[in-house]
């Protein structure tokens, strides 16, 4: 893969201007206030008898996202740990779920609990059933309802992932105070918007190689991933009008949720990254308003560090008093 976006140099000095909707604040104060007005059942735990795994205990969780309407997750806590314990909420990449409950083993072996979190719609434990107007693209899920911010995927996606840091710091084997929010890819940038969304109630993020920022740029430069059907999109319905979509884009992008964060963050970035190019996520780590560090992968791709990454983030919360 070559190297086909700006030089490091000027990636640490990127601080492009996007558009942020005046509304900015308020249409996600009224979206996350909806939504826990809605309700919903409150968050239901059922213990997994059959889980195979001797390190951690493992439940079936509901709990009430966008709408109170129920998102699936795993929890995991370490088997024999006492005291309330630092928890990592992991969001998951582009058209995934929250897979089995053996498939991500990492922060329960490192003594943290652990919430994976569905994507409505993408996993198959959560449905999205809300109607989207307007036309919607077959290739993926960058475009359903992109016509409108009310109607656009990711602010359902979004909210349900702020709920699940409301659901997990209520959690009696959870310290609230020590809530670490972490994805990769889509992941990463759902991280990076619950940052900037949930104020105190996050006390540091895990932003690795993120999605959703920068949306113009990745449009333009990003040659594999969820970017090109933005593209085919726009060349099609709105060959005319691209801005509208724009406009809708801006209230979704990584660059303003970082510009709201308050909690230390750990990037990370794939310089040969063909998904997620560089600038998009430097345009977000530039503009990152909480204490930051970046670990560059000089010739990772959307991989960013492969298993090298973990190493990196288990020393850096233990770093930052988030250590189990």
């Amino acid at each position: 893969m070559p190297l086909v976006d700006m030089p490091l140099e000027q990636l640490r000095t990127y601080r492009p201007e996007i558009a942020e909707p005046a509304d900015f604040d308020a249409f996600w104060k009224g979206t996350l206030g909806a939504a826990r007005a809605a309700g919903g059942e409150a968050a239901r735990y059922r213990r997994v008898e059959d889980s195979l795994l001797t390190s951690a205990d493992v439940f079936d969780v509901r709990f009430p996202g966008w709408g109170g309407q129920p998102v699936a997750g795993w929890l995991l806590l370490p088997r024999g740990a006492s005291g309330p314990l630092p928890a990592v909420v992991q969001y998951i990449g582009y058209s995934g779920g929250r897979g089995l409950c053996t498939d991500n083993l990492l922060y329960s072996s490192a003594g943290y609990a652990h919430l994976v979190v569905d994507s409505r719609g993408q996993g198959h434990d959560t449905p999205d059933p809300d109607p989207m107007p307007g036309p919607q693209w077959a290739g993926g899920f960058m475009t359903r309802g992109i016509q409108d911010p009310e109607h656009y995927y990711y602010r359902r996606l979004m909210t349900d992932c702020v709920r699940a840091v409301d659901a997990v710091r209520e959690h009696p084997a959870v310290d609230p105070d020590r809530v670490v929010v972490s994805g990769h890819s889509q992941g990463g940038g759902l991280a990076l918007a619950v940052a900037g969304l949930a104020g105190d109630a996050v006390a540091a993020a895990l932003v690795d190689v993120p999605f959703l920022c920068h949306f113009r740029r990745g449009a333009q430069c990003a040659t594999a991933g969820p970017y090109p059907e933005l593209v085919e999109y726009l060349g099609i319905h709105t060959r005319h009008d691209p801005e509208a979509a724009f406009r809708t884009l801006d209230y979704f992008d990584g660059v303003h949720f970082a510009a709201r964060a308050a909690a230390p963050a750990l990037f990370s970035v794939g310089m040969m990254d063909p998904v997620c190019p560089p600038s998009t996520v430097f345009a977000a780590y530039n503009n990152y308003a909480a204490e930051k560090d970046v670990r560059v992968w000089h010739f990772g791709d959307h991989a960013g560090g492969h298993g090298s990454m973990a190493g990196e983030q288990l020393r850096w919360l233990r770093g930052h008093g988030l250590g189990a």
